[in-house]
């Protein structure tokens, strides 16, 4: 069984830049086994009703704006698969998962992960939505409707962020802060423990922390995806933490791999 994981994205840059970060990312490729075929589950793509990209060949989508213009010349030509997307419409009895054939592809908050894991982009990618009209619980039923993939030698890939907070990001001259606020770094400490201890109920009503829950996630897409990777967990498996940084202040690059 493939592990499933969980990648803290940060900035588009990430896609072509050498760092600590992307370094990690290509280290947990190494480790685990190669894949057949990969699930993306991205923090920026909301739709109404869940969809999923069916597609034989995925776009690659340059969602941000404001970067160097040679990002926006990075293609991931990596091929899609319309009969895994088929498997995820079957196994989907939680919800109702509909094809994507034309409007969407594969965004940053996901090609910019597997340029650097899988730079050959020879692995086929499908990608699924978040509903933004359904809650914590309804994203928990759906992975696990779908974490039977991971038998079939499908990666579960979750791209989000933790704590995900930019009008509160803190820069220096030379970039990112190293400083960190106290409730950013109390939220993901929070976050970590429920995942250690499989209270996966709390993590579900983060809400209930308050103003610390209010900081670190303004709104729930970039949280969403480690609700699915809570949800793909077996009894028998543990979460372990990679990249466990808080950058500018508010933005968390915690990664998590799910094994046994």
């Amino acid at each position: 069984m493939l592990p499933a994981i969980f990648i803290g994205h940060g900035s588009p840059m990430n896609a072509i830049d050498d760092n600590e970060f992307t370094h990690a990312w290509k280290e947990i490729a190494k480790e685990i086994p190669r894949p057949a075929a990969i699930l993306a589950i991205s923090a920026h793509w909301e739709t109404k009703g869940t969809q999923v990209t069916a597609m034989f060949e995925p776009q690659t989508i340059h969602d941000f704006y404001g970067f160097p213009e040679i990002l926006f010349h990075e293609v991931y030509p990596a091929s899609g698969s319309p009969g895994l997307a088929s498997q995820i419409k079957q196994l989907a009895k939680s919800t109702q998962v509909s094809s994507d054939l034309f409007t969407w592809g594969l965004d940053h908050g996901t090609w910019a992960v597997l340029r650097q894991m899988y730079p050959a982009a020879d692995i086929p990618v499908v990608q699924l939505s978040l509903d933004r009209f359904k809650n914590a619980n309804d994203h928990l039923a759906l992975a696990k409707d779908l974490k039977v993939l991971r038998e079939k030698n499908v990666l579960i890939l979750c791209s989000g962020n933790i704590v995900h907070n930019l009008p509160r990001l803190l820069w220096t001259e030379n970039g990112f802060s190293d400083e960190k606020y106290p409730w950013a770094q109390e939220f993901e400490e929070w976050v970590k423990m429920c995942l250690r201890e499989n209270r996966i109920d709390e993590l579900l009503d983060y809400r209930s922390l308050g103003e610390i829950a209010e900081l670190s996630v303004r709104s729930a897409e970039h949280f969403l995806p480690l609700i699915y990777l809570a949800g793909c967990k077996n009894d028998n498996e543990s979460f372990s933490f990679r990249c466990e940084r808080i950058i500018g202040g508010s933005l968390s690059m915690t990664s998590v791999v799910l094994t046994q």
